[in-house]
């Protein structure tokens, strides 16, 4: 494209890093450290700045100063996730990873969520097949109790595993496979796959969460066991980045962590990559609307010397529009998706290619599969051009550098490569392995990996329709054999760790980091658009976000779906470029230009390198005043359109939604639809209504703007000067119809035949939204109800009872409407047990509002969380663009603060006796009525019956 340059990789990375660098000065080692390295970052060089350490005890210690925000990220590695089971004892990594919260010898139960939440800080942990990490984000004044927390669960957890822990966890872990797995569509295809490439045995021949006869099967002496197995310090890597004192740190990584002793000597385990001596064909029926046609072959593991070039295989195959798979699948009319990908796993990768069949024009999946090999024929035919090779490499160096935007990426990316490789330090090693890769390269991974390779061949369709398979199954797993190989450790009691001081005591935090709002410019376009940004010298990159007021609130009732349908329309052809042509165009800058619609507005979001800027302006001066509406575009997104709708209903949480918007707000408003319509909605929308909507959507006069960037405002102005040309007023919203009168007590019952969970909704609307006054007290008398993790609705459901994986409540608001819901999914079996659990903490709640302990709690959470809001791009332009909407305050979030810092309980609970009211709430339940509704009117509550 005339006016683009490539940016070298050196270059794309190296101001960003040097920006981050903070203070590389290693102090003196401590006793009872070695310091392995320390990486400094000098001009054009591409690395993350950190220091490693080993302690005496095995511990890997890397800290990277950042002193860009008032934060620190700490994460805490273990190289043990899934693939360390057993046989016949799977699920032990996931299970801990929930045990890792429920309190240590010196942390009480729900302690750990709630000394972070307090701290105004985020944390989570994770796991897969190859290690479980735990990590938070706080204010930089808490980050000793981080290392204390962190440290006790190392040393000290079995002293608080009980049998009734864990049993809760069980539950809550059960939970968690009956909401992402069993109730979920296509939710047990991973593991059918896994059973199907993999051999009985293997480390990833089972599913990360475990099969639901072991979770049954375990008990708490199988996991003091794995404990102790996996759990030292030698099998662990602590990261430390953000703006901390490298000194004072080490101390206290030392105080904590220094004490705790070696656990058993840890191994890497071997590659162990699948080979397949024929095709596997298998096949399931599901409740699922679109046929899935699913191919993996087995190729290498990661860091392989051919990773790299099967990455940028699936990338040219089918990574997006320009690729062969788009062109023959989606664009053809016979998939509704389709794409390829290479996941890579330490011990073996898969290169995976996948279609959802498209029901207008082709059902069979052999059919499928016959147009998926034509295309993988195709591009051994073609070979690899070089805008195939340009394209996918400048996707992978993007990719790289806007993962680092944060303090937490950057974390994890050296918390990864330390586990896995020995290694931290491997950004400008791999981007380079990635630019090596030559055409023939990816020729000879096809030819090896690929071509006339053998693969397993998965089918997921409606159930009934086993006709549509690709094929006949030609593998079935063998019946599992528990023979659990002995146990590598005898005892089961931990070891004794001395202290020299009272781990009992909680550390005090230091002082409140100073936190402020970011330096914001006002300006205009010439054409009048609003234009606010503010610079971000992080990266360099632009994050550019149009919002246009309208989105689903132009529409009439019956014309449900059109803001969405427009907006995918906004990613197709232009006057000037076919749809590819303008997808490579982006992809060669590294640049991103995506289109999406609201209640209430249509977003057009810009991502860009910012020596691209100039030339991506010009693509989203085409994209926005000339897209060409063609029938053929058309015609393919609204089918694609109609059969998501279709695939849809088959989900829990969108027939909640759906129903959920019905009751509260009426089918005579825009809002009582979804938001991309209904299948009666969108079959009567035409290409002319589409036109229709641009013309009344697409207005200057509806645009305001936010920019993010290292260029400062002036330089930012001259880029976006192109965009004056547009033109075109402001427009007028249609009338509100009137609102359905709500009010209880009344259940209603979508009936969803067999499902595994059921999905509950209790709500009303509330007041519009505002920063200062109703709705933001509302926000902060919901906060010990439902608001934070260890609120009172969560601890009940999902750690007391156990029947949920999360339970919630809040307070939502836009410009002209809000409203207040409580939400779980929860097990069928305890759905009136839950609605019930429900209703008796909102009614005890609203009676008797929240207790001081409470309220000085979320005073704390919710003040010291303002250091973590404008730490990326993208947090900056979301808070500007609030800012903007709403026509607030530079100085908003101080008013905020004095509001927080000034309430009382007497204040709060006057609101909480106001807006909770039950008998103003309406309750939704979406489950198996022939199981749930005699227990449902059991409550005492007008059971009514409702559909879609």
């Amino acid at each position: 494209m005339k006016g683009w340059q490539r940016l070298s990789v050196a270059a794309l990375t190296a101001a960003m890093l040097v920006a981050c660098a903070g203070d590389p000065a290693a102090p003196k080692v401590p006793a009872g450290f070695t310091l392995v390295e320390q990486v400094e970052v000098a001009p054009g060089e591409v690395r993350i700045p950190y220091q490693k350490y080993r302690m005496d005890n095995g511990l890997t210690v890397i800290l990277s100063p950042d002193d860009s925000d008032p934060l620190v990220h700490v994460d805490v590695t273990y190289h043990v996730g899934s693939a360390r089971e057993e046989l016949g004892k799977s699920g032990f990594a996931h299970f801990f990873e929930h045990m890792m919260f429920q309190g240590s010898k010196h942390v009480a139960d729900e302690q750990h969520f709630q000394l972070i939440t307090e701290a105004g800080g985020t944390l989570n942990g994770t796991t897969n097949t190859d290690r479980t990490n735990y990590f938070e984000t706080v204010p930089d004044n808490q980050l000793e109790k981080m290392l204390w927390l962190e440290a006790d669960r190392m040393g000290f957890l079995l002293d608080a595993v009980t049998e009734e822990a864990f049993e809760v966890q069980r539950a809550t872990v059960k939970n968690e496979r009956g909401q992402r797995v069993d109730n979920r569509p296509y939710g047990r295809m991973g593991e059918r796959v896994g059973q199907a490439m993999y051999p009985q045995g293997h480390p990833y021949s089972w599913p990360v969460i475990g099969w639901m006869d072991d979770l049954d099967r375990g008990n708490v002496e199988d996991l003091r066991r794995f404990f102790l197995r996996w759990y030292g310090p030698n099998n662990a890597t602590l990261t430390i980045g953000g703006n901390i004192n490298v000194a004072q740190t080490l101390a206290w990584v030392e105080k904590y962590f220094g004490p705790i002793p070696r656990g058993p000597e840890v191994e890497d385990a071997p590659k162990q990559p699948a080979t397949l001596t024929q095709d596997r064909y298998i096949s399931m029926e599901d409740k699922v609307h679109l046929p899935l046609f699913y191919m993996s072959f087995p190729t290498v593991y990661a860091r392989h010397q051919d990773e790299p070039a099967l990455d940028l295989l699936g990338d040219i195959l089918g990574g997006g529009k320009t690729s062969i798979f788009y062109k023959n699948l989606v664009e053809q009319g016979y998939a509704v998706q389709a794409g390829v990908s290479h996941p890579c796993r330490e011990l073996a990768c898969e290169f995976t290619l996948y279609a959802l069949a498209n029901p207008a024009k082709e059902l069979k999946l052999a059919n499928i599969e016959a147009l998926v090999r034509d295309s993988i024929a195709e591009f051994e035919q073609r070979g690899v051009t070089p805008a195939d090779l340009e394209k996918a490499k400048v996707q992978h160096e993007a990719r790289t550098l806007y993962g680092l935007q944060s303090v937490r990426g950057k974390v994890s990316t050296l918390a990864y490569n330390e586990t896995f490789f020995d290694n931290p330090d491997l950004i400008a090693e791999d981007l380079k392995r990635y630019e090596a890769v030559t055409a023939e390269d990816v020729v000879r991974v096809f030819n090896t990996y690929i071509k006339g390779q053998h693969a397993v061949i998965m089918s997921v369709v409606p159930e009934g329709r086993t006709e549509l398979i690709a094929a006949e199954d030609t593998f079935t797993p063998a019946p599992l054999e528990l023979k659990a190989a002995p146990q590598t450790l005898q005892a089961v009691m931990p070891p004794v760790i001395v202290d020299n001081f009272d781990r009992s005591q909680i550390p005090p935090a230091g002082p409140n980091p100073q936190v402020d709002v970011p330096t914001l410019w006002r300006a205009k376009l010439d054409n009048g658009v609003p234009v606010i940004g503010t610079q971000s010298l992080e990266t360099p990159t632009i994050e550019l976000l149009i919002a246009l007021d309208g989105g689903n609130r132009l529409l009439n009732a019956d014309q449900a779906g059109l803001a969405q349908l427009t907006a995918s329309m906004m990613g197709e052809s232009t006057e000037n470029y076919s749809t590819s042509e303008f997808a490579e165009a982006l992809e060669l800058l590294g640049s991103r230009i995506s289109v999406s619609a609201s209640g209430y507005r249509t977003y057009v979001s810009v991502s860009a390198l910012s020596r691209n800027l100039q030339p991506t302006i010009e693509l989203l001066q085409e994209r926005l005043l000339r897209s060409a509406f063609t029938e053929a575009d058309f015609a393919r997104v609204k089918e694609q359109h109609l059969q998501g709708l279709m695939h849809s209903m088959n989900e829990p949480g969108w027939l909640a939604s759906t129903a959920w918007s019905d009751l509260v707000y009426g089918e005579a408003n825009p809002q009582g639809h979804p938001l991309g319509g209904t299948v009666e909605s969108v079959s009567a929308l035409t290409l002319a209504d589409v036109k229709a909507f641009y013309q009344k959507q697409f207005r200057a006069g509806n645009a305001e703007m936010v920019v993010v960037g290292d260029l400062n405002e002036s330089q930012l102005m001259a880029a976006l000067a192109p965009l004056s040309q547009w033109q075109g007023d402001k427009s007028q919203w249609p009338a509100m119809a009137p609102l359905p009168q709500l009010g209880g007590p009344v259940v209603y019952l979508l009936d969803k035949p067999g499902s595994a969970q059921s999905v509950i909704r209790i709500g009303k609307r509330t007041v519009p939204y505002d920063a200062t006054g109703e709705h933001f007290l509302s926000t902060l008398m919901n906060y010990p109800l439902g608001g934070a993790f260890n609120s009172r609705i969560n601890l009940n459901l999902r750690e007391d009872k156990g029947y949920t994986y999360g339970a919630r409540s809040g307070f939502n608001a836009g410009p002209e409407l809000g409203q207040f819901l409580a939400s779980a999914d929860v097990r069928s079996d305890a759905t009136a047990a839950s609605v019930a659990e429900f209703i008796k903490e909102i009614t005890q709640y609203q009676a008797e509002g929240m207790t001081a302990e409470e309220l000085a709690f979320m005073q704390s959470s919710i003040s010291q969380s303002e250091a973590l809001k404008f730490e990326t791009p993208g947090q900056k332009a979301r808070f500007l663009d609030k800012l903007q909407r709403y026509s607030l305050s530079d100085d908003y979030v101080k008013q905020q603060g004095k509001i927080i810092a000034d309430a009382t309980l007497e204040q709060l609970n006057a609101v909480a006796a106001r807006e909770l009211k039950l008998d103003q709430m309406i309750i939704l339940v979406v489950g198996d009525r022939a199981s749930n509704e005699p227990a449902l009117r059991e409550l005492g509550y007008d059971v009514r019956l409702i559909s879609l």
